[in-house]
């Protein structure tokens, strides 16, 4: 398995959706600043994720998304899969022909270890990674630098 930017991304952006949610919903513009993801690939990330019912959406002045249940109750293995993400380590992506006709000799390592993945992200959620003093730290640092960039071009925009 080899997880693409996709379901980094996807899993980096709900968890910033997860620590921020006392300020309401968040915009994807807030999540592309802090978390420096492409504003237009956090909008095709977002569309999935809302359609996998993992955010809710809210329109107009002070919208932007919020995840749709408790932080708790979303697990990161829920996450990558919502973007297409395959949490398959086989060659055969799981189908028992990575031979053409049959299983190779270390099919059943692979189907195992692939379970053991998803096993894994299945019992981690956003709530518990939120709780992480680490997390907490990379978090307040990404929200102050990007705080810090905000001010800065707010004050080179008006002494233009």
């Amino acid at each position: 398995m080899r997880l693409t930017t996709k379901g980094r991304y996807a899993v980096t952006a709900m968890l910033d959706l997860a620590i921020n949610y006392q300020e309401g919903p968040i915009t994807l513009s807030d999540i592309s600043k802090r978390q420096g993801i492409s504003l237009s690939y956090l909008e095709q990330l977002f569309s999935k994720l809302r359609k996998r019912g993992l955010v809710d959406s809210a329109r107009g002045p002070g919208g932007g998304y919020r995840l749709s249940r408790s932080a708790y109750e979303i697990n990161v293995a829920d996450v990558i899969t919502a973007v297409d993400e395959n949490i398959d380590v086989t060659r055969c992506g799981g189908e028992g022909n990575c031979l053409g006709d049959g299983n190779c000799l270390t099919h059943e390592l692979w189907c195992e270890l692939s379970k053991q993945i998803y096993d894994f992200l299945n019992g981690i959620t956003l709530g518990k990674l939120v709780e992480n003093s680490n997390v907490q730290e990379v978090a307040m640092r990404l929200k102050a630098r990007a705080e810090g960039q905000q001010a800065a071009s707010t004050e080179a925009a008006v002494n233009d």
